[in-house]
């Protein structure tokens, strides 16, 4: 399945070799151009000669990680993150280190020998290490160096009522919904970008939109979803099993309102369910394109994630489903020329 094969690879950011050859193995199609720059950004393109609007449609590759700093006399490993992760949600949790996936849990003093202040504050980074089972610092190097990374190694399953857990559905989900896209032929100029780096500044994305100089652009995210029992309603971005969520502001940017409504209204035509993204906090790759150049119109399609940025993470397949059909809604709108800016 593309969920389980795109989620299960490892791709922090700076790190994204091992997923963009896998996304590279599924849209190697006779209508596909592709190549990728130097920062690593994967482009995937269709009919550039074709008159009409230059669309980029965007997923980042890159997911939250570790990297290995130092390491002990006594084999364990010291890290940091890449990417914002909460230190609170790492005790005992297993990882995979390096191109040799070798396996590791996050450790720190067990409770029972914290004194009472220590019991009071979170875990900081310099209280974990990752536990290899190395009996010395020179068994550690023998298979694990400083600079090597780290991601959890949570697995992909699908579970209760047409739900999903993996690692790293921000963004893979994104990149799902991009591969099927590019998988089918359309008759628009597109180019199909997954994009290195989010998770570290949106770098991928601002290089990509600087050089593609699209007319619109359309970034495929995994968002905040906090709907769990006692979420106040204000602080619910988004609800699981709503649809995909559009953004009215977030952190970095202010949709232009025409093609908002544009979407909207292309949800309403099909049938497709849609909700509000309904926070500022937090962007994605839309931040830096719409400030590419002149300017790029456009917005997100986001997929509603529980748990974001933690070891294990919970979608919607109802909600992914319904991302790849307004997509899918939107491009064949373009297409017909029914898209005036």
């Amino acid at each position: 399945m593309l969920l389980k094969k795109l989620t299960e690879a490892m791709g922090p950011s700076g790190y994204e070799n091992e997923i963009r050859n896998v996304i590279r193995s599924e849209v190697t199609l006779s209508h596909n151009h592709i190549f990728t720059d130097v920062l690593g950004n994967l482009f995937v393109q269709q009919n550039q000669d074709t008159q009409g609007p230059h669309i980029m449609i965007d997923a980042h590759m890159d997911e939250i990680g570790l990297m290995i700093v130092h390491v002990e006399e006594n084999g364990l490993l010291r890290f940091r993150p890449i990417g914002g992760i909460d230190p609170r949600v790492l005790v005992s949790k297993p990882v995979v280190i390096g191109d040799s996936k070798h396996f590791g849990v996050i450790g720190s003093k067990p409770i029972h020998l914290q004194k009472p202040e220590e019991r009071r504050q979170p875990l900081g980074w310099d209280q974990l290490y990752i536990d290899i089972g190395a009996s010395s610092k020179e068994d550690a190097l023998s298979v694990v160096q400083p600079g090597d990374v780290a991601v959890f190694a949570t697995t992909y399953g699908e579970m209760g009522e047409r739900a999903a857990k993996a690692k790293s559905f921000d963004d893979r989900v994104g990149c799902a919904l991009l591969v099927e896209t590019m998988q089918k032929e359309w008759q628009l100029r597109l180019s199909g970008v997954f994009a290195v780096q989010e998770e570290v500044g949106l770098r991928g994305a601002t290089a990509a939109a600087y050089r593609l100089k699209p007319d619109i652009a359309i970034a495929l995210e995994g968002t905040v979803c906090f709907d769990v029992v006692d979420a106040p309603a204000h602080n619910q971005a988004t609800q699981l099993g709503k649809g995909p969520a559009l953004t009215l502001q977030d952190g970095l940017t202010l949709p232009d309102r025409r093609f908002t409504e544009f979407m909207i209204a292309t949800a309403e035509k099909y049938n497709i369910p849609w909700q509000y993204r309904r926070v500022k906090g937090g962007s994605n790759d839309y931040g830096a394109i719409q400030k590419a150049r002149e300017g790029v119109i456009g917005g997100a399609i986001s997929v509603p994630v529980r748990y974001i940025h933690a070891p294990a993470q919970i979608i919607s397949l109802e909600d992914y489903q319904a991302a790849l059909q307004l997509l899918t809604a939107i491009l064949t709108e373009i297409q017909e020329g029914r898209w005036h800016s």
